[in-house]
């Protein structure tokens, strides 16, 4: 297992950017869908889904700046 991490350290949090994402836009979608019939329970659904995508985005940015260890010489 120990040449897995090696491999690729940074999976666990690029796995964790997707899973805000999608989840997040699940979220917002199902809040939509829910805000036809009760505006106030779609609203509860979409702000954390859409809150969960803003903080998946920022960790895209977060992972852009991290070091791959090609650049070394």
């Amino acid at each position: 297992m120990a040449g897995v991490s090696q491999a690729k350290p940074h999976a666990t949090l690029e796995k964790w950017i997707w899973i805000l994402i999608f989840g997040g836009l699940f979220g917002v979608v199902i809040g939509i869908a829910v805000g036809r019939a009760d505006e106030a329970l779609g609203w509860v659904l979409a702000v954390p889904g859409a809150v969960l995508v803003a903080v998946g985005v920022l960790l895209i940015y977060v992972r852009s700046r991290y070091p791959d260890g090609k650049d070394a010489p």
